[in-house]
């Protein structure tokens, strides 16, 4: 069996969670779907599924399930087709609003002394249109959950306008000539315009609050300046390949990930990794598509086309960890698998207790309309989704990452977070500082390490290589090259195999270089990070040492202070020596310090403080991925990389520490707007339904507080927009 396949789909006519759990087991129970998501907050499913499924087949079982779906298409065409919608609801709006003020008018005239009434006719010719045409959605919808034996909110408003225009056309009907009986038109038509509009504002904030994809997506041009036989010309992005040279004005945008190979220029990230000021590139550098040109002119070759950029990296992990669940939406799936149900029973056992109590049939009516009015199953569906959907958004401005949603209830409880030293803590700019031979050779020592270190992409090695380049050392090649984790690399030069790596390597062979190691020993502590040179055949053999120094990033210590005020215990593992370890976390201002660790030894120190509560780990996100995916929160400072390929729950897309507390600190308020909205939905289901069942609430007033909700959940939400690392302090 091939590899599942992903489809992605717009979900239409969702609108409250009984309906996001109606279309996940429709689409559960196709053969052949593995897994089934779907978010109501930006009306996506995503499903992954056997190679043989086809799509075709899980847009009929959307349909059967009372609801249309359509597999999602580029950003630009999704959005025209959303403009539309949003257009067309306000279409309706206004529709609906333009007939229901003459039928409110009287009431609103009531309080200044003005008694007015519309003659019967008058209210019917009113209210009609805006019952059949502007609550035909309603009813498609109610139509489409009876005939798929469940119910959902638009069978709520159907049941309880209908009633509300049914009882009045009743009375109508009943009453003498020339008598105008107390009729509910106004009722009816009232509370589909209110839900009308609550629904309006609605989308109008989820499309506020899934402003960071559109703004991720707007980061790429259609177009770009090719170089060809030396000449630009314009041309679609689609048609670029890699290798090839495109030219970048001034002011302009990137389009594609490259290397700049004529110019220099300042370049502004912001947009792309939050990074406040534009950052300096010169011939040699990468650049990133998505980036804005400054005042220089640029000739960039490409080396990243489509789905391997940064920036349609950073695009997929947002819009994944926006369509994903927190483990709290658990408890709201199971609410809504009964809430529609209870209330309709709710409101039947209303209208039937008023009226056996004696009152009129009319009032038995009213009193079970209002029940069904107020309830509000769609506030409980928006609660969690809204609060991701915003807080994940204004993350991923400020170059945050989040891939893994559940990190959200561990991010309140950490008590513990862990540093890797190179590359996290210190600069990752490792710079080799001194060399010592002690053994004659054929070639160079730093030629044969440099030989050794095109194999790694480790700190250390990529320190030797830029040695060797700046030293012009003669370049050698290597074979068999092999990594030995936690220990360095080994390979063989001229028919010689040689090691470079840690001490470890050293006591691995059982040598011994008492001078040497003490020499070494003097440059530990002095903060150096060293490595051998050894010979194993022919000869078994100590051919030298290699100092490197990588000095502590700048705002390190600032961090680990912030860190230690919220009561938070810093600690650092690594597998560089004691001395370098130690000089590096008395700089920074980490006490508790583990030195000279396999990769292995980091994920089962992490094992044993998770006893203590949940665990941040902050490493380089290839290195550390066993630590990574042993800590609850795994934060991967990923760089220019490939942000979806690093590991980790969080990867941070520049290497500022500065953004590790506040990933914790835009978890928690991500935690704390849903349980915000959790609680103020249930609460008003909880205050509105009693207040309806005992006559207290008018059905009108009824589909304004239901309408309220959902826009005052989504409202809460939005709140999130506006974070920034240096609200970190005011949380």
């Amino acid at each position: 069996m091939g590899q599942p396949s992903t489809f992605e789909f717009v979900i239409d006519g969702m609108s409250c969670a009984s309906c996001v759990g109606r279309v996940e087991r429709a689409l559960a129970n196709v053969p052949g779907v593995l897994t089934a998501h779907v978010n109501l907050a930006n009306e996506r499913a995503t499903v992954s599924a056997q190679p043989t499924l086809a799509a075709a087949t899980l847009v009929g079982a959307v349909q059967r399930a009372g609801y249309q779906a359509r597999l999602a298409r580029d950003s630009a065409t999704d959005e025209r087709i959303r403009q539309h919608e949003r257009r067309r609801q306000k279409a309706w709006l206004a529709f609906a609003f333009v007939l229901s003020m003459p039928l409110l008018l009287p009431m609103a005239l009531m309080p200044l002394g003005i008694h007015m009434a519309l003659p019967a006719w008058a209210q019917w010719a009113l209210a009609t249109p805006v019952q059949v045409l502007a609550g035909a959605r309603f009813y498609r919808a109610a139509w489409g959950a009876v005939r798929a034996h469940s119910a959902n909110m638009d069978l709520l408003v159907a049941l309880g306008t209908t009633a509300a225009y049914g009882l009045s056309l009743f009375l109508w009907v009943r009453s003498a000539p020339g008598e105008l009986p107390h009729l509910y038109f106004e009722t009816s038509a009232m509370v589909i315009t209110l839900v009308l509009l609550g629904k309006s504002l609605e989308a109008r904030a989820k499309h506020t609050a899934a402003g960071a994809i559109r703004a991720l997506e707007a980061l790429r041009p259609s177009t770009v300046m090719r170089l060809e036989h030396g000449v630009p010309v314009e041309v679609p992005l689609a048609s670029v390949r890699l290798g090839d040279r495109v030219q970048v004005l001034p002011g302009a945008r990137i389009a594609t990930d490259g290397r700049v190979v004529e110019g220099a220029s300042h370049v502004d990230e912001s947009l792309l990794t939050g990074e406040a000021f534009p950052v300096a590139k010169c011939v040699g550098d990468s650049i990133n598509g998505g980036a804005l040109n400054g005042e220089g002119l640029l000739v960039v070759e490409v080396t990243a086309l489509g789905a391997e950029t940064l920036l349609e990296g950073i695009i997929r992990l947002v819009d994944t960890a926006q369509g994903a669940k927190a483990p709290v939406q658990r408890v709201v799936d199971r609410v809504s698998q009964v809430f529609v149900p209870v209330i309709l029973l709710l409101a039947l056992i209303t209208g039937l207790g008023w009226y056996l109590a004696g009152s009129s049939l009319e009032h038995a009516l009213v009193t079970a309309v209002s029940v069904l009015v107020i309830a509000c199953p769609c506030a409980l569906g928006l609660a969690t989704p809204a609060a991701i959907l915003a807080g994940t958004g204004a993350a991923a401005r400020q170059g945050v990452l989040i891939k893994d949603i559940g990190i959200i209830e561990a991010a309140s409880k950490v008590r513990h977070v862990v540093f890797d030293k190179t590359g996290t803590l210190t600069q990752g700019r490792v710079e080799l500082a001194t060399t010592h031979a002690v053994a004659p050779t054929v070639q160079p020592l730093l030629a044969l390490a440099g030989a050794l270190a095109q194999g790694s992409s480790h700190p250390l090695s990529q320190a030797v290589q830029r040695a060797c380049t700046e030293q012009r050392v003669e370049r050698l090649q290597a074979a068999s090259i092999t990594v030995l984790p936690g220990r360095g690399i080994s390979g063989v030069v001229d028919n010689c195999r040689y090691v470079l790596g840690s001490q470890r390597v050293i006591e691995d062979a059982g040598l011994s270089a008492p001078d040497l190691q003490h020499m070494a020993a003097q440059w530990k502590t002095s903060g150096m990070s060293v490595s051998w040179l050894l010979e194993q055949a022919p000869h078994l053999r100590v051919l030298g040492v290699l100092g490197f120094v990588d000095k502590p990033r700048a705002n390190a210590s600032g961090v680990i202070r912030m860190l230690s005020a919220q009561g938070i215990n810093c600690h650092m593992l690594t597998g560089d020596n004691a001395g370098s370890a130690a000089h590096i976390a008395q700089a920074v201002g980490i006490s508790q310090v583990q030195a000279e660790l396999l990769p292995a030894d980091k994920a089962q120190h992490i094992a044993k403080l998770s006893a203590e509560g949940p665990v941040v780990m902050v490493g380089d996100g290839i290195n550390d991925a066993p630590a990574l995916a042993a800590a609850a929160i795994g934060i991967a400072i990923g760089g220019e990389t490939d942000v979806a390929a690093q590991a980790g729950a969080v990867v941070l897309v520049r290497p500022d520490l500065s953004l590790v507390p506040a990933t914790l600190d835009i978890a928690a308020r991500i935690q704390r707007k849903i349980h915000q909205n959790l609680f103020w939905a249930f609460a008003y289901n909880l205050v509105g339904i009693p207040l309806a069942a005992f006559g207290l609430l008018n059905p009108m007033f009824a589909g304004a507080a239901m309408a309220l909700s959902s826009v005052s959940v989504m409202a809460n939400a939005l709140l999130l927009t506006t974070w920034s690392p240096s609200t970190c302090k005011e949380a």
